[in-house]
């Protein structure tokens, strides 16, 4: 500490452009931070989907689930793993401790999952979807009057689900409400006995039916044309056209067995908003590690730009319903103007009772310069802030120690006695001090090892916070699902 501030009274000059420098960069970087709305404080985790069409959830359990968790059995780090088993989906997520990134965790489930091999039944497990920390924007799909849910639901999943899936730094967008569209095909026993024909087959033939061929080039003397079999299905009327079989040159159409009703899917679920009892929300998740306030902001111009263009029909538009970035301005306007009025008041206060400018100045100082070193120190390091950390600011742990050793010097410089002899002359002519410098350099030796070790005493007591070790344990939960029974249930 004394050649510290023995080198900073001899080096002024270069001490001031550093601040000036520093201060600058701070700035910098402080338009270049990342800041969420909220800490993530969740350790990484992976999620492994499994879809088994078909399959009970004490099948999926069997020949899915549980040969999987024996597969994933024995990755390193991983804290704990649970299971769910649905109908038709088995879904595994697997937590891992602090010592892996998310990066890394995920990489290490992808190399298992390569080494299986296929399963036995042919379903094949998958990683989803980069993991999400939460919503930034909500919106409401708004249309005239005569538009159904069912239109609504539609256009938010053919048309705005892939452009806000696009957005960098986003996931995708999870539909709330509505109902699927979807076609049913009523079928009449008594015409499928009368054919020779069965539900397999009429399933069989639409399937095969909705898609193109390619063909070979058809030749008309020296233009070439490609021969295609276009048959994508789009409309109820295309699937009751579908020929099932021959039946010896009469085609069996599916409708010749039965009828095709336009319908929905189950509704597993419904959104609403005031007296509205459905509607058609959009939530926009981010990715885990985005920036917050610079994503949110690609959403509103996506938005802006779906509103104003053709893109949808006449009368539909998205209205928000939350948006985070008004959160984050909010909350970063009222933190910036506490810190201001923080440094106005110690400034005031200091200058009050010291009666001297410059001294309340370079106590006023210290808080813009240490908070953006350490806005340095996050960018440097790729952290964000979050509302939380910046909103938590303590100016009297930033400036105490300021504050002490400003007013061991005022007192010293303003004593008309001579200064106290704790420092031995032979030191100050060592540091080739002389004057105010060597009364200031006598002043700092009384008081810094006590402002050095209280400091190291605040910095202890937050070093747990820095890295904080989970508990390295394994436990497995599984859930069946409502319909799967017991394993040892006869």
């Amino acid at each position: 500490m004394s050649r510290i501030v023995a080198f900073a009274l001899r080096q002024r000059i270069f001490i001031v452009l550093l601040f000036a420098f520093l201060i600058g960069l701070g700035v910098i970087s402080f338009l270049r931070l990342s800041i969420e709305a909220y800490p993530d404080p969740l350790p990484p985790y992976v999620s492994v989907e499994t879809v088994n069409p078909g399959q009970s959830a004490t099948e999926t359990e069997r020949y899915v689930t549980i040969p999987l968790e024996i597969r994933l059995a024995g990755i390193p780090n991983v804290r704990s793993v649970q299971s769910i088993s649905l109908f038709g989906l088995s879904t595994i997520f697997l937590q891992f401790n602090d010592n892996f990134t998310y990066d890394q965790a995920r990489q290490y489930v992808l190399d298992r999952l390569e080494r299986m091999g296929p399963m036995q039944n042919g379903a094949v497990p998958s990683i989803s979807e980069d993991s999400p920390i939460g919503e930034i924007y909500r919106f409401r799909l708004e249309g005239p009057p005569g538009v159904s849910t069912t239109d609504l639901e539609e256009l938010a999943q053919w048309v705005l689900k892939p452009r806000f899936k696009g957005i960098r730094g986003g996931v995708g967008m999870t539909i709330w409400g509505g109902k699927q569209k979807a076609y049913d095909v009523v079928l009449d026993q008594r015409r499928l006995v009368e054919n020779g024909l069965g539900v397999p087959q009429v399933v069989s033939a639409i399937k095969h039916s909705d898609g193109d061929v390619g063909g070979q080039l058809a030749y008309f003397g020296a233009q070439a044309a490609v021969v295609r079999g276009v048959s994508l299905i789009h409309t109820g009327a295309q699937i009751a056209n579908t020929m099932v079989s021959p039946n010896h040159g009469a085609p069996v159409r599916v409708r010749d067995l039965g009828k095709v009703i336009a319908g929905h899917l189950p509704v597993l679920g419904i959104s609403g908003q005031d007296r509205t009892k459905d509607v058609v929300v959009g939530v926009v998740l981010m990715r885990r590690g985005g920036d917050a306030l610079r994503t949110v902001r690609r959403v509103e111009a996506a938005v802006g730009r779906i509103n104003h263009s053709n893109l949808l029909p006449p009368g539909v538009h998205l209205v928000a319903l939350y948006d985070m970035h008004h959160l984050i301005q909010r909350t970063l306007g009222t933190v910036l103007r506490n810190m201001l009025l923080g440094i106005v008041l110690i400034f005031a206060v200091q200058w009050l009772f010291l009666g001297d400018l410059r001294s309340a100045l370079v106590v006023s100082a210290t808080i813009p310069f240490a908070l953006f070193f350490a806005v340095i120190v996050l960018v440097w390091r790729g952290e964000p802030a979050n509302l939380l950390s910046i909103g938590a600011i303590d100016f009297g742990l930033i400036v105490d120690g300021t504050v002490i050793m400003v007013e061991n010097v005022f007192r010293h410089l303003r004593q008309a006695a001579g200064t106290p002899t704790q420092v031995p002359e032979d030191a100050l002519r060592r540091g080739g001090l002389r004057g105010t410098l060597a009364t200031i350099y006598r002043a700092s030796q009384e008081v810094n090892q006590p402002v050095f070790f209280s400091a190291a005493i605040i910095l202890a007591a937050f070093v747990p916070l820095l890295r904080c070790r989970a508990w390295k344990g394994t436990s497995s939960v599984r859930w069946r699902g409502p319909m799967a029974t017991p394993s040892w249930a006869p």
